[in-house]
């Protein structure tokens, strides 16, 4: 059967989004192989016809999931400080991100696993976190504040994600607003 020209990498990309969103959900160690395709509704022999491994196509997702990140990033429409950090922190710490790690950003759902895995892996982990740093480096002018709201969103959604209690999620979330304001001097008050 011939396939029309660019079809096996549109099958790539939606097995690299329905993969990526089981396993910010589910974990990636966790979830197998026949997992992964039986969510993008595909054979698991057709598996080999897109990656060589499971760490292929962890190094795979986690390139893909992290360019969707600093995409995001790069969309926020805002040039002017408070503007550009109040469109982040709302955008990031929605309560919607902690709810649905499955639609929200790869780097709280797995970077404890990236940090478990092969140099590879951490290599392309680490050149795409650059592109977000360097983003962020730009609007907030200091390369030191950039790592630290970076680090700040991300543990921000792990803890609220690890709290039982729906009113402790949101009071981290909105004690991390209000510490990177204060971090920035944006906003002097609670």
């Amino acid at each position: 059967m011939r396939y029309k020209t660019g079809y096996k990498e549109e099958k790539r990309k939606e097995l690299l989004k329905t993969s990526g969103q089981l396993a910010k959900k589910q974990g990636f160690a966790s979830t197998g192989v026949d997992s992964f395709m039986q969510a993008a509704q595909m054979t698991s022999g057709a598996f080999y016809s897109h990656f060589s491994s499971k760490h292929e196509l962890f190094e795979a997702l986690i390139e893909s999931e992290l360019q969707h990140s600093f995409q995001a990033w790069q969309a926020n429409p805002h040039e002017k400080l408070s503007d550009w950090i109040d469109f982040e922190l709302d955008r990031y710490l929605a309560f919607s991100h902690v709810l649905r790690p499955d639609h929200g950003c790869v780097i709280p759902a797995l970077a404890t696993e990236v940090a478990r895995s092969s140099e590879s892996t951490k290599q392309c982990f680490q050149q795409e976190m650059l592109r977000g740093h360097a983003l962020f480096t730009q609007h907030l002018g200091s390369e030191t504040q950039a790592w630290a709201v970076l680090c700040q969103l991300v543990g921000a959604i792990v803890m609220a994600r690890s709290m039982a209690d729906e009113h402790l999620q949101h009071e981290i979330l909105n004690s991390s607003k209000w510490m990177i304001k204060n971090m920035l001097q944006l906003k002097q008050s609670e």
